[in-house]
């Protein structure tokens, strides 16, 4: 009876002290690991989030750009890290490097714990100026001459390349891919010796404004408020599987203790639900897109399966 009664009370002491531990969280600085260059949109988007964020809990979020292997070097270091809440994945391309990739060392669905999307940043598709007036122009030039037309992105497996594909994809035609490592796939687009983009807005905006660039679709459900005349996917013709939702989340390991993931996540929705950050995000083309803790869970199991299925779909070849 006294052994079971010391087992009794250490478990409610434990039980007691679980609460606790969420409440103090985080009770030094946390490093947010994002695995590509400063500068880059899922980094801004880091930087102002969790600037605000640690004025709210009293601490400093440090943020470490860990880059190299399509983002997976930065991930896998979060997935290995201490699951206590102060080591934080901010990625942008999670979901298409589990497709790309088939030998991660980690489990893109088993060992992170998807906490909260800071918002979605459109993908624009985009040509020089003087090139195509609209979407259903580049559509019929590229069926007219199958595999004629080309397009640029920053690489393989980013989100220009996934959100290309998912063009040529539902719109039924073929297009050759032109990668480049640096602003060249901006600026030979400018000049026309690429056909089409399909980057983010956070990327083109300046050279749309500019003139530079002639925006014809956003690839999004709606319209979007940086540029509020140019058409959907769907509003310039094609179905609504042409859209390529690329969106900016923060991830824990999976074993973080489910009180200091919805403290993370309450802290993350106070910090967007301010206008002054809600500004600085819409200034760089970030769109809201507010979701429960659930909500996120689900819709970032079923955009894994996405991914996969739009690389077979895309004969994307996996890495």
């Amino acid at each position: 009876m006294r052994i079971r009664g010391i087992l009794l009370g250490a478990a409610m002491l434990f039980a007691g002290l679980m609460p606790a531990a969420a409440q103090d969280w985080p009770t030094h600085n946390v490093t947010v690991v994002v695995p590509i260059p400063a500068g880059v949109a899922s980094d801004i988007i880091a930087r102002v989030v969790f600037e605000q964020v640690g004025k709210q809990v009293g601490q400093t979020f440090v943020i470490e750009n860990r880059v190299g292997a399509g983002g997976t070097i930065g991930a896998n270091a979060v997935a290995k890290s201490a699951p206590d809440g102060h080591t934080i994945l901010v990625y942008g391309s999670i979901a298409a490097a589990n497709a790309l990739y088939t030998k991660l060392p980690y489990d893109t669905l088993a060992d992170f714990t998807p906490v909260v999307p800071f918002g979605q940043t459109p993908l624009v598709v985009v040509t020089g100026a003087g090139k195509y007036k609209t979407l259903t122009e580049l559509v019929a030039a590229a069926k007219a001459k199958p595999g004629a037309l080309n397009y640029s992105t920053v690489g393989v497996g980013s989100a220009a390349h996934f959100g290309a594909a998912r063009l040529l994809v539902s719109a039924g035609i073929d297009a050759q891919h032109i990668p480049f490592k640096g602003g060249e796939w901006i600026t030979e687009t400018i000049a026309g010796r690429i056909d089409f983009s399909v980057p983010p807005v956070t990327t083109v905006i300046g050279s749309i404004r500019d003139g530079k660039l002639v925006p014809l679709a956003i690839s999004a459900a709606k319209r979007v408020s940086s540029l509020p005349n140019v058409p959907t996917m769907t509003e310039a013709g094609l179905t609504a599987d042409a859209v390529y939702p690329f969106y900016t989340g923060a991830y824990v390991p999976s074993k973080t203790p489910h009180a200091i993931v919805e403290k993370l996540h309450n802290e993350v929705m106070k910090a967007l639900a301010l206008p002054a950050v809600q500004e600085r995000l819409v200034n760089i083309g970030v769109e809201p897109l507010p979701m429960t803790l659930a909500e996120f869970q689900d819709f970032f199991r079923k955009d894994v399966a996405a991914n996969l299925v739009l690389v077979k779909a895309a004969k994307i070849p996996t890495q």
